[in-house]
């Protein structure tokens, strides 16, 4: 399959203007499957205008899908051996809402292979399933088994088929992040030295300098995540500087 006729910044992209890059030149920055997202987010037909922040947001989003799910695995295999086939609550499902999913799954693809709502489908499971994993401090058996089903029947279906299913979601979140710091010109131990230096700023009530150094981190794609008792990082859309 082909895809439409690519822009670049909204210019036409062409030997001539001298504006064209090979796949080769663009996984060297950017992961493979975040161009493949990128490239689905449009539908095959469709002029596609590529640009680093569109590349930026494909690579976002692909690390927050696998967050979910490598989360929710590491979850899953917690409670393996506790959860018997037949605790699967209704109102976690519902939540969920796995037929819905799969139904959009099947009409978007039968209607010419319409991946951008395909993709744009995953968002309210993955964000149910990321309410169930951080707004429940204590996360039922029956509700664990309702995310392992909604993972095998529906999310893990469709990313299977859209050839977004990877081997291991750890591995390319390392290769995401890997990417994510070889674009902000910074080492993770730099980073964490900054996360160091903020948590000494906000013990001693500097929240300017506390802020300052979240912004900088941003401006590169850096974001700095505070969860209980401890500040983490991952790649974000870079922040544009502002006067």
């Amino acid at each position: 399959m082909h895809n439409g006729f690519v822009t670049i910044d909204s210019v036409k992209m062409s030997k001539s203007l001298g504006n064209f890059f090979t796949i080769r030149q663009v996984v060297d920055v950017y992961h493979p499957l975040a161009l493949r997202y990128f490239l689905m987010s449009a539908h095959y037909r469709s002029p596609m205008n590529y640009s680093n922040i569109h590349l930026e947001s494909a690579s976002d989003r692909v690390f927050y899908i696998y967050e979910t799910l490598y989360e929710c695995e590491i979850l899953l295999n917690q409670h393996d051996q506790t959860v018997r086939k037949d605790a699967v609550p209704s109102d976690t499902l519902n939540i969920i809402d796995i037929d819905n999913l799969y139904d959009v799954f099947l009409t978007s693809m039968s209607d010419d292979l319409h991946t951008p709502v395909v993709l744009a489908g995953l968002s309210d499971p993955l964000k149910s399933i990321n309410d169930l994993l951080h707004t429940h401090k204590r996360i039922s058996v029956k509700c664990v088994h309702g995310l392992n089903r909604s993972l095998k029947k529906s999310i893990g279906d469709v990313l299977t088929v859209l050839g977004l299913m990877p081997s291991s979601y750890y591995e390319v979140l390392q290769q995401l992040k890997e990417k994510a710091l070889k674009h902000a010109n910074v080492t993770e131990d730099e980073i964490l030295q900054k996360i160091e230096e903020r948590a000494t700023a906000r013990i001693q009530k500097k929240y300017a300098k506390s802020n300052a150094i979240r912004k900088d981190l941003a401006v590169v794609g850096i974001a700095l995540m505070d969860i209980p008792n401890e500040t983490t990082w991952r790649p974000s859309i870079t922040l544009p500087l502002q006067e």
